[in-house]
């Protein structure tokens, strides 16, 4: 049995963020609020998509070519409202993924790109979701392949060391924040920007169906941030990889500092 993480209480806004997400509304139910929070306070977020969510439309009357569309166009008017800087959809196929070695190599290539001081991703680990929902494959395969993206590989040189050859330098990550509503150390409160969370749902109204969108995730908001000292929150587990200190000594230069 391992020990409960630390809780993080410093309030803390980084320059930059890249949430790495499965699927089309995997970011808005998770952590839009915090993406939204940030972009506001003028972090640089971007969001990648490793799916278009093509096989998530239950209707016969159109092809998954059409169903990946509608979710790209949904998905990026939801990434509007989030306030992201930018969109990024790997278009593997959806309800197959799995942690390839060309996976890992697809986020290394973004994270290398866009430079995130902070990575938010699922659990690898989540299987049994509760009493009633088992973890989406995809879910875990993308929140696997991001993590073995983010250590070692994103920042080492010589691992796909054939991205230089783009200008894509090594970079290392200072935090991951881990989507969870289990063994979390974060509560970070969304007050302020639940009704972007709320909003940025909405834009995804193929998924929506009947389902009251603001009604649900004010009740699951306000449920984790009970206790807490806030009306709403969404819960991550930090892993802290770069120390402030090293963080400073070293942003933005290109330094193998293996371990």
């Amino acid at each position: 049995m391992t020990d409960s993480p630390a809780p993080e209480t410093k309030p803390y806004t980084p320059a930059s963020a890249m949430a790495i997400v499965a699927h089309p509304d995997d970011v808005e139910f998770s952590c839009s609020g915090t993406l939204a929070k940030w972009a506001r306070a003028g972090a640089r977020i971007s969001l990648v998509l490793v799916t278009s969510g093509d096989v998530g439309v239950a209707r016969s009357d159109i092809t998954r070519q059409q169903a990946a569309a509608l979710r790209e166009t949904e998905a990026t008017a939801a990434s509007k409202i989030i306030g992201a800087a930018e969109i990024i959809f790997l278009r593997e196929p959806d309800g197959s993924v799995e942690a390839t070695l060309g996976l890992r190599r697809k986020l290394v290539r973004e994270i290398r790109r866009f430079k995130p001081e902070v990575v938010i991703t699922g659990d690898p680990t989540v299987v049994w979701a509760g009493d009633n929902y088992i973890n989406h494959p995809d879910h875990r395969a993308v929140a696997l392949a991001t993590v073995d993206a983010i250590f070692p590989a994103a920042g080492q040189p010589h691992v796909f060391e054939e991205l230089a050859a783009e200008g894509l330098e090594a970079h290392k990550v200072r935090k991951v924040y881990v989507n969870n509503w289990r063994d979390g150390n974060l509560w970070e409160p969304i007050d302020d920007t639940i009704d972007v969370k709320v909003a940025a749902l909405k834009a995804h109204q193929s998924q929506m169906g009947g389902w009251d969108v603001e009604k649900n995730i004010k009740e699951w908001a306000a449920d984790r941030a009970k206790d807490h000292g806030m009306a709403y929150a969404e819960i991550f587990r930090v892993v802290t990889l770069e120390s402030d200190e090293d963080w400073e000594k070293y942003q933005g230069k290109n330094v193998d500092r293996a371990r």
